[in-house]
């Protein structure tokens, strides 16, 4: 059930509607890029965070300066080898999660031989800002290329997934693509056009509004929301891809990454039953999964 707080929001976006739905329309853009404060976690993340803490001591920590004044947090973590020579991978979170989140997969991948690189999204954990949307997640991944690229394979959980798949493909106009041989989804969102439907009901947007939500993103991107759909992305760009998902997702719908899975023979889909949006992130079997994915010698690598 949806809080007072939101109640209130969605009568005010109702009635604003009908006053000038181009701003509602770039309000509920505002609102739908807002994060909460990282430093603001329940028990149960706290708890999370100190499972992880192990794993992420080993990392070796920077300060990445974004156009945009904000900076990133990355983390560098290097396989019993050493850092040089051997192939990185870069790891990505969803929404309302951090870097400290995807501890499991780390370590999988550290123990698998590669050279690890995870971020904090802009406005997650011990990154600036307070704002999160597909044009600076995918500058940041591109900010992370050029500092510790080039990358083997992205991985990317929930939001961080579709973030990947734009990333290498390069969506987001004035934004280099990024050279990644594989990719690595869990849990994602194929279509964003969808997501923003559903938030433009939620928040009782009308046809203007939700036409100026979608403006939004055009400004910001340069192209428009309904190209943001990685099924259609991944049919277009042959790129080697593992999706993985839980039937039982409660977040992502399970036909998000069916229809993934359909882009192709060059994307490869994975079911993990009853693992939901995010036990999926400390399951072994899933983390040896993905280092199989990453480390077969039969995938053929994107030209």
């Amino acid at each position: 059930m949806a809080s007072f707080g939101f109640m209130v929001i969605r009568g005010v976006f109702a009635v604003a509607e009908h006053v000038s739905p181009a701003i509602t329309g770039r309000a509920a853009f505002e609102l739908f890029s807002r994060v909460p404060r990282p430093d603001r976690l329940s028990a149960k993340e706290k708890a999370a965070l100190e499972m992880a803490e192990p794993v992420m001591r080993e990392g070796r920590k920077h300060r990445l300066k974004l156009e945009d004044g904000n900076w990133l947090a990355a983390y560098d973590f290097a396989p019993a080898r050493g850092r040089k020579g051997t192939p990185t991978v870069l790891v990505l979170h969803g929404w309302r999660s951090r870097a400290a989140h995807m501890s499991g997969y780390i370590s999988g991948l550290v123990q698998g031989g590669f050279r690890v690189i995870a971020l904090d999204l802009p406005g997650h954990g011990e990154s600036s800002g307070r704002r999160l949307n597909m044009a600076n997640a995918v500058a940041s991944v591109y900010a992370a290329d050029q500092w510790f690229g080039p990358f083997s394979a992205i991985v990317g959980h929930s939001f961080g997934g579709a973030v990947a798949a734009n990333a290498i493909i390069g969506s987001v106009e004035g934004v280099p693509a990024v050279r990644a041989g594989r990719l690595v989804t869990v849990s994602a969102p194929s279509s964003m056009p969808a997501i923003f439907r559903e938030f433009g009901r939620f928040l009782n947007l009308g046809t203007r509004a939700q036409t100026a939500l979608a403006a939004r993103v055009l400004k910001l991107t340069g192209r428009p929301l309904e190209e943001f759909v990685v099924a259609r992305q991944l049919a277009e760009h042959p790129l080697p891809a593992l999706v993985i998902h839980a039937p039982d997702d409660k977040e992502v719908p399970a036909s998000e990454a069916e229809s993934m899975a359909k882009a192709g023979p060059h994307v490869r889909l994975h079911w993990a039953p009853g693992l939901g949006h995010r036990r999926i992130l400390g399951d072994c079997g899933v983390t040896r999964r993905i280092v199989d994915f990453l480390t077969d010698p039969d995938v053929a690598l994107a030209a």
